[in-house]
This record gives C-alpha cells, sequence and structure tokens, in this order.
C-alpha cells in the first residue's frame, strides 16, 4: 500500500534552498545520512490535469490566507510574486535562494 510521497527540487544552489526551507519556512527535517536532508511537509494533495501531449510535474504550498503568508514571508526577505485571481484560488510565487520559483497559493476548492 501506497504510504507517502517524496518529492525533490534538483537546484544548482541546494545549500541554500535547503537552508531556506529551514530556516524561512520552518520545515523540520531528518539527515539520511552524508548531510541529505530529507524534509517534512504539511498534508498533500495529488491532481491530474490534462494536457494537449507530454507530461510534466509541478509543486506548489498551500496557504489558508496568502496576504497573511506573503507578508510573514517578505519579513524574511523572501521575494513574493504579486497575488493573482485564478478562480479556483489566489495564486503567487515565491523565488528560491536559486532563482528559482515555488508556487503558492490559497485554494478555493474542498480538500480532500
Amino acid at each position: 500500500m501506497i504510504t507517502g510521497a517524496h518529492a525533490i527540487l534538483y537546484s544548482s544552489a541546494a545549500e541554500e534552498v535547503r537552508t531556506f526551507l529551514h530556516d524561512v519556512l520552518g520545515f523540520g527535517s531528518v539527515d539520511a545520512g552524508g548531510g541529505w536532508l530529507i524534509f517534512a511537509l504539511p498534508p498533500a494533495e495529488l491532481a491530474v490535469h490534462p494536457t494537449g501531449g507530454g507530461s510534466s510535474t509541478e509543486l506548489y504550498l498551500m496557504c489558508d490566507d496568502i496576504e497573511a503568508t506573503l507578508a510573514e514571508l517578505k519579513t524574511k526577505g523572501v521575494e513574493c510574486q504579486p497575488v493573482t485571481d485564478q478562480g479556483w484560488g489566489l495564486l503567487s510565487r515565491l523565488t528560491l535562494p536559486d532563482g528559482s520559483g515555488l508556487g503558492i497559493y490559497q485554494p478555493r476548492h474542498p480538500s480532500p
């Protein structure tokens, strides 16, 4: 039986992103050996969306109040994109220390 999911962020600045996940987002972690940190995540959901061909994978963080969450992250020096209303939720992107983005949204859809 499936007991969980494991997501991976690839980064040219892995140590800085790990520090961001721990110090800024407050994710707890364990050392899997040799300094390889595995971070605890909040409860997760999985959705499958149709495409015109091919496939891809995306990761989004979820929050209850996007304005308050982004305000708190900004006090920690996190660059955040303006919030956009997507109908299904309010969406923004955080800039990680390697310059890549990580989606964050306040859902309007029910959660399982």
